[in-house]
Order: structure tokens, then sequence, then C-alpha cells
């Protein structure tokens, strides 16, 4: 299956059904929104089966009533039918910050002759998956003539994938999983959705907004990126090894601190990749983690606060060290990490940022996205819930894993991007698989 086997059908602009005066402002950016200008779109998509001959949706057009559907949702999500804007300074600066023009949002529909087993059944996920993406490769700060949120749905033999890419700039993962739950409420027949959003920016007392950035940021944000080479592979963790995971990581560990779920988990791909890489002992090995900031501010900031509230963290020790400490060594210190981010240390490093913005993101051999809290299997649009979650190619790179929560309540899945020869390394580690359950090909009429 190629990429080319997707069928492009139309292409239209979505704007809030009450785009007007009411919602013309500019929105300025913050520390934490900024740091993503040269990051590429989050991507985001859901699997359905196609719905059946009873369902209303057939009778009308799903096409049409999903763009319905996301007009309204624009109505409370506006920011993302802007765009990007800069000013420049007389002092030879640029800010960067969100016109709210309801220019709107893209809408894509699309098609390829492909099965859900053709999508689900495969070791490695098919390439074919990148083209349910729109705006591949697309940075955020070129938010400024690409529309902010792209929406594709792509219609597939026996199912459909409904897929999001929206700029970095404008949310995180927390407010992108927000605004799929709500959209797929209006799209059921919600009259209101469950969460408005809560559109202000949060800023450090005394910030001096807008922030500005150096001239040669526009330099350094125009240059080329590399595609990524490397293959995508679903590892699926039951709740029940989770908890074994964790078991015996706080059995291990060296810290009286209680090691978490997510922190084993993400410490024992860490040593199994570091032992498949047949990496020098003496080398270096690091952990980058995107760490959220909401919970950990006082007062703390709503869980419905649409914007970015994160910060990466980073943690290092030695290749030899890892593989011969083991599991609850490398989920020591990530715990360390996550437990020394606090109120003190978010203030730090938003003054530090300040003095010095930072827009590129130090070499780590892991990267950590996603999270098992965004639960993406509740967006139901009418006809069921999501049989499947994947995400897209941008801001992948060979050792990056992407935690998912899994169809089952307390299993997560793990989407790794590392080279082939990693992954089927992995695929051989006795002692990484031991936890790993190897999911039975689909069938749909037990789905």
């Amino acid at each position: 299956m190629n990429c080319e086997d997707v069928r492009y059908v139309s292409t239209s602009t979505v704007r809030p059904t009450s785009h007007g005066v009411a919602i013309q402002q500019r929105i300025d950016l913050t520390t934490w929104d900024l740091f993503f200008l040269p990051h590429q779109y989050m991507q985001r998509g859901l699997l359905f089966k196609k719905p059946c001959g009873q369902s209303k949706l057939v009778e009308t057009n799903i096409i049409s009533h999903l763009k319905t559907s996301l007009s309204r949702t624009l109505d409370h999500f506006f920011p993302l039918a802007g765009r990007l804007a800069t000013t420049k300074h007389d002092d030879g600066t640029i800010s960067v910050y969100i016109d709210c023009n309801s220019a709107g949002a893209e809408f894509i529909h699309a098609a390829a002759d492909i099965t859900i087993a053709d999508i689900l059944d495969p070791t490695y996920v098919p390439h074919i998956v990148r083209s349910f993406f729109p705006l591949n490769g697309v940075i955020n700060y070129d938010g400024r003539s690409q529309p902010l949120l792209s929406a594709q749905v792509t219609e597939l033999i026996d199912g459909i994938f409904i897929s999001c890419s929206v700029n970095h700039v404008i949310c995180d993962g927390i407010s992108f999983s927000h605004f799929f739950n709500s959209w797929s409420e209006i799209s059921r027949g919600l009259d209101h959705i469950s969460r408005p959003p809560i559109i202000e920016r949060w800023f450090l007392e005394n910030t001096d907004c807008p922030i500005r950035l150096p001239s040669s940021t526009n330099e350094f944000l125009s240059e080329a990126h590399t595609p990524p080479q490397f293959e995508e592979r679903v590892f699926h963790f039951t709740q029940e090894n989770i908890a074994r995971l964790k078991a015996k990581a706080n059995s291990e560990s060296e810290t009286d601190r209680n090691i978490s779920s997510l922190q084993a988990l993400l410490a024992h791909i860490w040593v199994a990749f570091m032992r498949a890489r047949h990496s020098d002992p003496n080398k270096e090995t690091s952990y980058w983690l995107a760490i959220g900031n909401r919970a950990r501010l006082n007062p703390p900031l709503p869980e419905a606060y649409f914007g970015n509230s994160v910060q990466p963290r980073f943690v290092s020790t030695t290749a030899g060290e890892l593989l011969e400490r083991g599991l609850g060594w490398g989920a020591s210190l990530l715990n360390q990490m996550v437990v020394s981010h606090d109120e003190v240390a978010i203030k730090s490093y938003w003054e530090t940022w300040m003095e010095k913005p930072v827009l590129a993101s130090p070499y780590t051999t892991l990267v950590s996205g996603g999270s098992p809290r965004f639960d993406m299997y509740c967006n139901d649009f009418g006809w069921g819930q999501p049989i499947g979650v994947r995400s897209g190619i941008s801001n992948k790179l060979d050792g990056k894993i992407t935690a998912i929560p899994g169809r089952v309540k307390g299993s997560v899945d793990i989407e790794a991007c590392f080279s082939l020869e990693t992954l089927n390394a992995m695929g051989d580690d006795a002692e990484f698989m031991e936890v790993v359950t190897v999911l039975l090909p689909f069938q749909n009429d037990v789905i």
C-alpha cells in the first residue's frame, strides 16, 4: 500500500458559525506556546467502523454532517479558526500572536480502497496511514499562512478515519484532546459541550507582553526539516502487565518515593530500547519528557485551559549503567525528574526562557509524546466509539514514542518510532515482550 493510494475528493474551509465581530481578537502567546514555533503540528486520528444501515448518519451525508458539527465546535474553540501573525518592533525583535480572524479551518474529504484489517493487523503501521493526516511536515510558525487546524476524513472500504492536525503553538495535548472530545459531542447531537474551553492565556506576573523574540528567530524558523527514517509499531500493554511492571520497578527502586505506572512503563521501554541498540556502555543516553504544569501551579490551572501548559525536561545516564541497574534505576531517574518539576521549577524555567528564548530541543535518545490520560476512545461522533487510534508522521523521529490509552480501560498502547533493526530486536527480546500483549487479527463481527 502506497501513500498514492489515497484519493483526495475535496478540500474546503470551515469557519465558526458565529464568525464575526464578537470573536475578533488578538491572543498573545506565552513562553510555553512560543517554544513550539519550530516544531511540527500535532496529529491524532481515530479509526471507526463504517456506520451500519440503521444509523441516521448513513441516510444523510456524513461529510456534510461533520463539517457542520466542526463549524459549531469552532464557535467555542475559535482560535483554531484564526492564523498566527507577527509584529516587528523598533528594537529589531519580533512578537508572534494568534489573530482570531475566522480565516477558517481546513476540511479534507479523502478515500482509500483498504480495509480496517489492513491498518490494524500488520506488525508495523502501514505507510499509507501517514496520508490520512493533513499538513505533514508543516512547522507551527507556518501557521501565519497555513490553517491552524486541518481535519481529514478518509473513507475506507469498511471504515472511516477522522484525523486532525493542530498547530502546537495554539495548544498542548490536553487541549487537543479537549477539542476532539467536544467535536464528537456536538457531532452526536449534544446541544452544549460538557466543558467550555478557557481561552484567556496565563502569564507569570510581571511578564512584559507581548513576549519579544530576537530577530534571528526568523532565520532559524525557516530551516529545512529532513524527513525522518523509521518504522512504527504499536505495543499493547494490559492493565495487569503494567501493574506487574510497577511492582517490579518499586521493588528495585533505590528511592522511597512511589514509582508510577507510567514511569515504570517508560523505563521498561527505555531499557529495552538501549538493549536493542547494543549501545556503547559509556555512551550517554537521555530521556526527554514533556511534563504538564496545570496541577503544579498554585492555584492550579483548570483542565479546560486552552493553550500550552507543558515544559520539556530530560534526564541522562550512561547506557551501561541503565542496562546494569535495570528497570528500577531507570524508573527512579524518571520519577526524580517528575517530582522535581514543581512550581518553583516552572517559574524558574519561565524566567530563564524570557532572558534567553530556547526554540530548539536538545538531542536525546528517547522522546515521549501523548499521554494515557488523553481519552481518545470516548470520541463517539454518532456511530460508536473508535476501534483504533493512530498519530501522524509529524514531530516524529527515530526514538520517539507516543503513549495512547488502550481500548480496554487501564491498558496503554505505545506507538514506537524506531529503526526497523531496533524494532525487530525488541520484538525478539523475550524480557521486553513478556509484558506486551499481541492483539488478535481484526474481526469485524466481534468488534
